[in-house]
């Protein structure tokens, strides 16, 4: 598949603050790539890097076969984390501002369409609401119908009716053979978009694949919840593996029992198990691994090296936080 995105041991530095730290990936023409990680992981400044806005201090990067601060801005859409269009604009006035700094731009009233804004059009852009804002701001990213598009949390504060509409929008352009790089914190999003996602941790890509192939890889066994108050240890006879997990960590109600490797015809035996051993339960919940299980167990993993790493030099400096990275702009 023809590479349009290429970036090779990315390094971008702010003072003591490790923004990149040898990010590498590879995005092929027509995929949607996400990029998933926590906060001051360094997403934002990844795609900064690759879109030309930023400039990396070390390793190479290419989009579109070319420098990207050479590339045709033509043929490239970007929709910044932090996007504010002027205020005293209609939505249909924006999206037609937009449109016209191109030579060969699509009809606005069809990207107002493709947003889901139509009824809103004529509302000003202070007036929108948080969502309908954010989707004015997609909207202006593809008025010049790009190759190449950047979202940078597209669906943030959009509400779930808004959010599907940028999916199937999203899904609608890599069909006709745009290619998509997106950042997100939300992992429905990337397990239902993605081809492939990339998980950024302390500045560099540590894991990508497909959905499937993660979870596979990293998201472990099925788990049974059971939202109960009972110590883990009534669980010692039971012969699966049994763990409470920490205080509402992902989506386990803060007082739960997670157990696991149990197949959906095998409930009935832990079923059987609480009520022998009279342990008092309010609800059984059963799941499959999924991208979110693949994303707290590598930031899990990631997290033990920093404090390995921290714990043998005897000093926390030289890593990069989340203040830090605000400290230095970014929002990664």
């Amino acid at each position: 598949m023809e590479a349009v995105v290429e970036a090779t041991d990315l390094e971008k530095t702010y003072g003591e603050t490790v923004a990149l730290a040898g990010a590498s990936l590879s995005v092929g023409r027509g995929e949607v790539f996400a990029l998933i990680g926590p906060n001051g992981a360094g997403k934002t400044t990844l795609v900064r890097a690759l879109t030309g806005t930023t400039e990396p201090d070390a390793g190479s990067a290419r989009i579109l076969g070319e420098s990207p601060t050479a590339v045709d801005r033509g043929r490239l859409g970007v929709l910044p984390q932090e996007f504010s269009p002027p205020s005293r604009l209609s939505a249909r006035e924006l999206l037609a501002y937009y449109a016209g700094l191109y030579d060969d731009a699509r009809d606005s009233e069809d990207v107002l369409a493709d947003v889901g804004l139509v009824d809103a059009g004529d509302t000003w852009y202070e007036d929108l609401s948080g969502g309908q804002q954010r989707r004015v701001c997609v909207g202006s990213a593809l008025v010049n119908d790009p190759d190449l598009l950047f979202l940078d949390e597209p669906t943030t504060g959009i509400d779930p009716a808004g959010r599907r509409t940028v999916w199937r929008l999203i899904e609608d352009l890599a069909a006709g053979g745009t290619t998509v790089v997106l950042t997100t914190h939300d992992m429905a999003e990337a397990e239902r978009l993605a081809d492939r996602v990339g998980l950024l941790a302390d500045g560099a890509i540590v894991a990508q694949g497909s959905p499937d192939d993660l979870v596979g890889e990293h998201g472990g066994s099925s788990r049974l919840t059971i939202e109960t108050s009972a110590d883990p240890s009534v669980f010692d006879d039971l012969e699966y593996p049994v763990e409470r997990p920490e205080r509402g960590r992902g989506r386990s109600p803060e007082r739960a029992v997670v157990v696991r490797e149990v197949e959906p015809a095998a409930i009935g035996t832990v079923v059987d198990y609480l009520e022998n051993q009279t342990i008092a339960y309010t609800e059984l919940s059963w799941a499959e691994p999924d991208l979110e299980d693949v994303y707290l167990s590598l930031a899990d993993v990631t997290e033990r090296e920093r404090t390995d790493r921290l714990e043998g030099s005897g000093s926390g400096d030289g890593d990069a936080s989340e203040s830090d990275l605000a400290q230095a702009g970014e929002t990664a």
